[in-house]
């Protein structure tokens, strides 16, 4: 079985569902309403695909310093995977309702503990119903549990300390946020309690990679819309942020695909920093 660590097709998808070591995580989920990605689940979804729910299994509790999506424990995690038929060798396919904005951070997270052979559904589920793909109803099938062994990559992560540090000290700081213009410009804030983004950030709206129908843009493209952010840098340090660092997990694959280096994921996002009324708050462009 070919093996895929960033975007996968329908097809190459299709071809490969009856292997015992694909599985596919259901990622569908929805903010303003927590119950209907499963409901949607239930409804349709890619045969032999097992949900993962955001606030439950892709994130841990929200504590006073946290943002509203920290890490779960990584032992927990793990052991999610492996009741999901995920061990070592399997190939992981990840998609939501189309755009990738949760399930990229299933895939950022699997890579975070170790486990590169994941690849997100270029389309989701969208285009795998405008393909006329197969689907499947009702709960998820039995699965064989398989161990998954945890390795924990740490250096995949940046701290809220280590930005305050950053900022406070007037030093470099190449941080991108990806939500959209008006949030960051601080125009409106629908979701947090103090609106504006971190001093210095850049903005890089996760639309910008996708075409009209919700499927990712070429790599040309993608690498022109990042060199207006990133310029000529392609290896140079950089970090990856949202509101809760859900969709900047979206930049991070963005970006690889366009040709630049890796950034690290600042977890905490904006939903984090606000957190301490003392830290800097920038508004407009």
């Amino acid at each position: 079985m070919p093996e895929f660590t960033m975007l996968i097709r329908t097809a190459e998808l299709a071809a490969m569902l009856s292997d015992e070591h694909c599985r596919v995580l259901d990622c569908r989920f929805h903010l303003s309403d927590p119950a209907r990605g499963y409901e949607e689940y239930r409804t349709g979804h890619i045969p032999g695909a097992m949900y993962v729910d955001l606030d439950r299994d892709l994130a841990g509790p929200v504590t006073a310093g946290s943002g509203r999506h920290p890490l779960p424990d990584s032992l927990a995690f793990a052991a999610l995977l492996g009741h999901r038929g995920i061990g070592h060798g399997t190939q992981v396919v990840v998609y939501d309702g189309g755009s990738g904005a949760i399930a990229a951070r299933a895939w950022w997270m699997l890579r975070w503990l170790g486990h590169d052979r994941v690849a997100l559904l270029d389309g989701g589920f969208a285009r795998w119903l405008a393909d006329a793909r197969p689907v499947e109803t009702g709960a998820a099938r039995a699965c064989g549990v398989r161990r998954f062994v945890p390795a924990e990559q740490t250096d995949r992560i940046t701290t809220t300390a280590e930005i305050a540090t950053a900022v406070d000290g007037g030093g470099e700081l190449c941080l991108v946020d990806a939500r959209d213009e008006a949030r960051f410009r601080g125009d409106v804030e629908p979701i947090d309690p103090v609106a504006g983004h971190i001093p210095g950030a850049r903005n890089f709206p996760l639309g910008r990679s996708l075409s009209a129908d919700a499927c990712w843009k070429s790599p040309g493209t993608l690498a022109r819309a990042w060199r207006t952010v990133l310029g000529d840098r392609p290896g140079g340090p950089w970090i990856a942020m949202c509101g809760s660092g859900v969709t900047a997990c979206h930049l991070v694959l963005s970006a690889q695909l366009a040709g630049y280096g890796e950034p690290t994921l600042y977890v905490g996002s904006w939903s984090e920093w606000i957190r301490d009324p003392a830290r800097a708050v920038a508004t407009g462009p």
